[in-house]
């Protein structure tokens, strides 16, 4: 998503009149410029510091180029954007930038393009900012969206890569996401569709059979467990159990023979046992996702989550991710 939001970004500034500066390294296009956006992101604290590690080499360069102006956007949490405020000269909401349908992005690429569907989050997932962020969920015009890859399609992109904090609960005037998926199927051309991310609870039967029934679309699903035990999920919030998740991937793999199916996982949940741990390992070790990003638990103000008391070290949250990517890698 912050990808295809700076791809967007630059097609504002592109249409302001401002253009990219072109360098061997980012030191060098930093010192010469004018304008600095960063867009930020504010899901986990390890981004947020590393917005802050720019802050001191932007006070150097506004002492060398005092016409410099810097704008901080994106993913960013009301207590970051008071912390933020007398570092940066403006701070825009990511909202307010991006409004569909005007802007048309400066795509980074010529074979893969993202189409953001939808944006916004209704589920609350206790310890996720998104929904504090971006607000609840706005599904984009089905009719723009296939003007959009249809433009796409006709320069010659191949992969079309669909885009929301849950693609799942697309829906707009009655056309659901797998309604979408049937109409972009429909234009012509040899491309794929792939899409990202889907939220567990809401992957249906009806999306399942279009992407098992369908020519272009791949078969690829990102579903996110987080965590391989019903209590902390529950206290995530994530609104599905073990049982359920699995025989989800069951339905999948029997339904789409060979389906690639990754996943997310957080480790060192508040009050996360030893022995829920091990229930997260068992289910990787049987599910044998195609790969997992793994998460250690940072607290984001503002959330859910943030009230629990953080109890597990760095060193133990380490120690559980490395057992987590010792079985990614012998998958």
């Amino acid at each position: 998503m912050n990808k295809s939001d700076s791809e967007r970004i630059a097609a504002v500034l592109e249409n302001k009149g401002y253009k990219p500066i072109k360098a061997v390294f980012p030191a060098e296009a930093l010192a010469s410029a004018d304008l600095i956006v960063v867009n930020m992101c504010s899901v986990r604290q390890s981004a947020v510091n590393r917005v802050y590690g720019l802050v001191q080499k932007f006070k150097k360069l506004k002492e060398k180029n005092p016409k410099l102006t810097t704008i901080l956007t994106g993913c960013i949490l009301k207590k970051d954007k008071e912390k933020f405020a007398k570092y940066f000269d403006y701070i825009l909401d990511i909202k307010d930038l991006l409004k569909w349908p005007k802007i048309k992005p400066r795509y980074s690429n010529n074979f893969s393009a993202f189409v953001p569907i939808m944006t916004g989050c209704n589920n609350f997932c206790s310890y996720c900012v998104v929904p504090y962020t971006r607000g609840k969920e706005i599904s984009r015009s089905a009719i723009e969206i296939i003007k959009e890859v249809k433009n796409l399609v006709n320069r010659g992109y191949k992969e079309i890569i669909l885009l929301g904090q849950n693609v799942n609960s697309y829906c707009s005037k009655l056309i659901n996401f797998p309604k979408l998926l049937k109409m972009l199927e429909k234009i012509p051309g040899n491309f794929e569709i792939s899409f990202m991310t889907s939220h567990p609870k809401d992957l249906s039967d009806e999306l399942i059979e279009t992407i098992a029934t369908s020519k272009k679309i791949k078969k690829e699903i990102h579903l996110p467990v987080q965590s391989g035990d019903d209590e902390i999920l529950k206290k995530m919030n994530r609104g599905y159990t073990v049982k359920k998740y699995t025989a989800l991937i069951k339905k999948i793999r029997e339904r789409i023979p060979g389906a690639k199916i990754s996943s997310d996982i957080i480790v060192g949940f508040p009050g996360e046992t030893k022995k829920q741990f091990a229930n997260t390992l068992t289910l990787v070790k049987k599910l044998e996702f195609s790969k997992m990003y793994i998460s250690k638990y940072s607290p984001r103000q503002g959330t859910v989550a943030f009230n629990l008391k953080d109890n597990i070290s760095q060193e133990e949250k380490e120690r559980r991710r490395e057992a987590i990517a010792a079985i990614k890698h012998k998958l």
